[in-house]
């Protein structure tokens, strides 16, 4: 329901709230925290859901272009950053790629994916985030749409991990 109710943002919020550390850019990192929690929630399968962790981790701080939009803010512009080296972030996913492979859990991943039950509601929502994202962003440059659609994937890919936490019939 709440994945739903992102839809009608487009139309009546302000542009201003799909700027750069605006509204819907700290709905994102709300939502981005409780998929973070829930994942290191999970009493089954803990060092794949630690890995889900660290994406989510991956996701929040692209959403804040590794700090940059935090601590980088051009005095007296709106929605201007300075410029920051990635090299932080990269070294971050590498860590992230590493643990996956250390871990073997692509193998994790496997067995999970021959033997759950799929949600496919919020696979579907999730997907239409990110068409919809890709779309705001070539087609339309609109700022607005584009937060709007990252809100949907995001909540999406926090109820698919609610799900496989908490729920007794999608448990991994």
């Amino acid at each position: 329901i709440a994945a739903l109710a992102i839809a009608p943002c487009v139309m009546f919020l302000p542009e201003s709230y799909g700027f750069e550390n605006g509204v819907l850019e700290n709905l994102q990192l709300i939502v981005l925290f409780l998929g973070f929690i829930f994942a290191l929630m999970a009493k089954d399968n803990k060092k794949f859901f630690y890995f889900v962790a660290m994406i989510i981790a991956v996701l929040a701080i692209r959403e804040v272009n590794c700090f940059r939009t935090v601590f980088l803010a051009i005095p007296g512009e709106i929605n201007e950053f300075y410029t920051w080296d990635q090299i932080i972030y990269g070294l971050f996913i590498a860590y992230v790629a590493f643990y996956f492979l250390k871990n073997k859990l692509f193998l994790t991943a496997w067995e999970m994916l021959k033997n759950i039950k799929l949600p496919v509601w919020n696979i579907l929502l999730m997907l239409s985030g990110m068409l919809l994202g890709v779309i705001a962003e070539s087609v339309f440059a609109n700022t607005l749409f584009e937060e709007s659609a990252e809100l949907l994937f995001y909540v999406s890919l926090t109820g698919i991990i609610y799900l496989y936490v908490f729920d007794k019939d999608y448990n991994l």
